[in-house]
């Protein structure tokens, strides 16, 4: 069965005028990510869109999304607005949302704030640093993150990020990602990551409680190649807050752009698992 042609569109919200595509028709699966905007996820919305109506968009501020007031923060409970407002104009249903990294914290601060829109969130690899004991470390190491990339060493930025993620990566990976020539977009995109969006993403500290006693089902997902890194870490924390056994999915912090037929398959088990009616 051959997909749909993709509906790209924008959406004017408070602030922002918002980028988003929708594919295929059936029940509403949101996958979203911040600061990774809508095209991390075209393999696996393209593979989704066989059978269900599968929404994707660039986060305000980064790529597409154009935002008013570029010097204002991009917080959680603001994309989780937007994701409000972009579920009701697809007006397909309450939606299933897979949120991978910091669209991992909007999925849930969307649960807090808009349950009536969700059915199910999948918080994938949520970097909520506040759930964990050396917070103050980690929190020290953002700022100096932040710090080196207003000084215009990008390159020294993305090395502490990455060792505060525990992540390794062959030096040559690194050099071709980060320290070759960049597009003006690219550019742009990371000033605003670490500008307006890396601070309030990992400070935001979930509502336990309201998670745990809501209607909308958290699924708390981790990636089977991330064991031992700052995400792992974030993700199993929460998950024990919550009560909940983690769900394990193929790769990595990015598995569904290095696989998305692998990673596919195990989102449609973790969906017919979960999703109910």
């Amino acid at each position: 069965m051959s997909n749909p042609a993709v509906v790209v569109d924008t959406l004017r919200v408070p602030d922002a005028s918002l980028h988003y595509e929708v594919r295929g028709r059936g029940p509403l699966v949101v996958l979203v990510g911040a600061p990774m905007d809508a095209g991390a996820f075209e393999g696996l919305a393209e593979l989704l869109a066989v059978d269900h109506t599968v929404l994707t968009t660039d986060p305000r501020g980064i790529n597409r999304s154009s935002v008013d007031f570029p010097d204002r923060d991009s917080t959680p409970e603001m994309r989780a607005d937007d994701l409000a407002r972009l579920i009701r104009e697809v007006d397909a249903g309450a939606a299933v949302v897979f949120g991978s990294s910091g669209g991992a914290v909007s999925a849930l601060a969307l649960a807090q704030g808009y349950p009536e829109l969700v059915r199910v969130v999948i918080a994938h690899e949520p970097p909520l640093v506040e759930l964990l004991p050396d917070r103050e470390e980690l929190r020290a190491g953002t700022d100096e993150i932040i710090a080196l990339h207003a000084a215009g060493d990008v390159v020294g930025a993305w090395r502490k990020f990455l060792a505060q993620a525990n992540i390794s990566m062959p030096e040559e990976v690194f050099q071709m990602m980060f320290a070759g020539e960049r597009s003006e977009q690219q550019v742009a995109d990371d000033r605003f990551q670490h500008e307006h969006m890396m601070v309030p993403t990992v400070a935001f500290e979930p509502d336990v409680e309201g998670l745990r006693a809501g209607a909308v089902r958290v699924v708390v997902g981790i990636g089977e190649e991330s064991g031992g890194q700052i995400c792992d870490r974030t993700s199993r924390a929460l998950a024990g807050v919550l009560g909940v056994e983690p769900t394990f999915f193929p790769g990595d912090h990015i598995g569904f752009v290095g696989d998305a037929g692998a990673f596919e398959v195990r989102l449609r088990e973790v969906l017919a698992a979960v999703v109910v009616g």
